[in-house]
């Protein structure tokens, strides 16, 4: 009996982590990139006030946590560090109420320096950064700031000037393939290479993008391809993407608007990834150089169109329309 009431308490719990979302590392050991400079300052006990800045996805957070487990035990780690992110309130009156009183007040068995690690920084307002420039000098002998951010010029130049600046561009293939492939091999995912360099190539650097499409894809078709994985994200196939080329160069005008409008719904793709798809590939075909300029300028004009939520079965007509009168003038110049 106790046996049976034990592996019933264990089923829940196994279900419970089955249905986690798969999570960014935050221990050093499975970092992606090596923040050499970062480590070099926790190694010699000596961190200057940090303000990591870059894409999405790309481990900045994962970072400062690391170096932070890394400087403080278990239990010292509640007492020694102070985490906000964009969900807490950051306005004036807390950079005046509990970020100064934390930085200001000293542990008694604990020696160091305490860490205040503010997330999402650039979506604090500016009295409130204001405010902050002060506690930070102030304070330096007892806390240490970390500022993350995506937008670096989001911060005020003051808070700039008090920091050591680290820049986390998106992670390249070879960073993310090993980290992917250990994910796969723990959670048992069936992936194909095509699927692996499709996850790659859609996630563009942002590792916790990747995960996303590789849980999603996974749990909605149980095997990652190429095909699974562009359909998950509703982003074009590049048969699709060919298809359309073919229609819009070799077809009359009311056939390939026809035949794209017709793909467009059955697939459930947007004008928007379509366009990006096929402005990669004005820059690999070997068009005359007067050509190029005309269909990027119209692509341009397009896609600022679209972002400022215009009609997309104009701007589809506007595109082929392009593409039609690129093939009269390549055929006018031949």
């Amino acid at each position: 009996m106790e046996t049976s009431a034990l592996k019933q308490q264990e089923q829940p719990a196994a279900a419970k982590i089955r249905n986690l979302p798969w999570q960014l590392p935050n221990t050093d050991d499975a970092l992606l990139s090596s923040r050499s400079s970062v480590q070099k300052f926790i190694s010699e006990d000596r961190l200057p006030h940090l303000l990591l800045y870059g894409p999405p996805g790309t481990g900045k957070t994962s970072t400062i946590l690391a170096c932070a487990k890394q400087l403080y035990k278990d239990k010292e780690f509640g007492s020694m560090v102070l985490e906000l992110n964009a969900s807490d309130d950051r306005g004036i009156d807390i950079v005046r109420g509990p970020i100064l009183s934390f930085a200001s007040t000293r542990t008694i068995f604990k020696k160091g320096f305490k860490l205040v690690i503010l997330d999402e920084a650039d979506a604090m307002t500016q009295d409130a950064q204001n405010a902050l420039r002060r506690v930070i000098e102030k304070f330096t002998e007892n806390t240490r700031f970390c500022l993350i951010c995506n937008y670096l010029s989001k911060i005020i130049p003051a808070l700039q000037s008090r920091c050591t600046r680290f820049r986390f561009g998106p992670l390249t293939p070879e960073l993310m393939v090993p980290r992917l492939e250990h994910v796969v091999e723990e959670e048992k995912v069936d992936i194909s290479e095509d699927g692996m360099k499709a996850l790659v190539t859609l996630s563009s650097g942002d590792m916790r993008r990747a995960l996303n499409i590789l849980q999603s894809t996974n749990m909605a078709f149980g095997k990652v391809t190429e095909e699974t994985v562009y359909t998950c994200t509703g982003h074009p196939l590049k048969s699709d993407i060919a298809n359309i080329l073919d229609w819009m160069l070799n077809q009359d005008f009311t056939t390939a608007y026809r035949n794209i409008t017709e793909l467009k719904t059955l697939k459930g793709l947007a004008l928007h990834d379509i366009l990006t798809e096929i402005h990669l590939f004005v820059h690999r075909v070997d068009f005359p150089s007067s050509v190029r300029i005309h269909l990027l300028t119209k692509m341009a004009d397009i896609e600022y169109r679209l972002s400022v939520g215009t009609n997309e079965k104009i701007q589809l007509s506007s595109l082929i329309a392009a593409f039609q009168v690129t093939r009269d003038l390549i055929v006018a110049e031949a």
